[in-house]
């Protein structure tokens, strides 16, 4: 059998001063929440990884990548097969759900092997395809269910991994003279794409959007409340 791998720091208390005694800030958190998805942290595969391996004179080609949705699943399927094959066989996993093929092999001797190798890795949006170019000594149903799986498994082993947040919209609005203060505060927490927006409709008032790991929302939100003495408003939609 020949094998081949291709390749928080946060600001005291009364630092904003003796402006935010004097104003009150408004802060709208807006989160989108789908039945596929949580608000919980997930390990994925950082970047495609490929796996070439030759048996009994067929060929594997096994291709895992990170997929954030069903429509991405299949752009990447149509993507990476290759019709010339004689079985594209696939299986991903986002959140709870999953989906696999057996793309012309022996019922339960592809798809499912490879969605029990995602599984198993404890990866999420993940999808793998294995690519088989027959090479005219059968395997057998139990041989299948070992080279699918386990030539799954084995790529994924050796694909780099990373760790995902959920990243959350925020919108804050704030007047005009807490703006560089507020501006200092909240990028300690990471945030990104920072925008912001004159137009609110109220006067003296100006708003700032940004995004933010989920876990750093509550903790974000208790750093503002605690430095501006007057109320601070919060609205969720989850």
């Amino acid at each position: 059998m020949a094998l081949r791998l291709t390749p928080s720091r946060l600001l005291k208390p009364g630092t904003l001063g003796a402006a935010a005694k004097r104003n009150k800030a408004t802060i709208t958190t807006s989160m989108a929440v789908s039945a596929q998805s949580s608000h919980s942290s997930y390990t994925t595969i950082k970047h495609r990884t490929t796996l070439v391996i030759e048996i009994k004179k067929s060929k594997f080609i096994v291709v895992a990548a990170s997929i954030p949705d069903e429509h991405s699943a299949r752009s990447f399927l149509a993507e990476v097969s290759d019709q010339r094959a004689d079985h594209n066989c696939w299986a991903y996993k986002i959140g709870d759900q999953y989906r696999c093929s057996d793309d012309g092999e022996p019922s339960g001797t592809a798809g499912r092997p490879i969605y029990s190798a995602i599984s198993t890795s404890r990866l999420d949006r993940v999808m793998v395809v294995v690519i088989r170019y027959f090479g005219g000594i059968k395997l057998g149903a139990t041989g299948l269910v070992r080279a699918y799986g386990g030539f799954a498994s084995e790529c994924l082993k050796n694909a780099p991994t990373c760790l995902v947040k959920p990243k959350v919209p925020i919108v804050i609005e704030v007047p005009y003279d807490l703006i560089g203060a507020l501006y200092h505060q909240i990028h300690f927490f990471g945030v990104e794409d920072v925008k912001q927006d004159y137009e609110t409709g109220k006067e003296g008032i100006t708003s700032i959007s940004f995004s933010v790991d989920f876990d750093q929302v509550g903790v974000i939100e208790d750093t503002i409340k605690v430095n501006y003495s007057q109320k601070v408003v919060f609205y969720k939609d989850i």
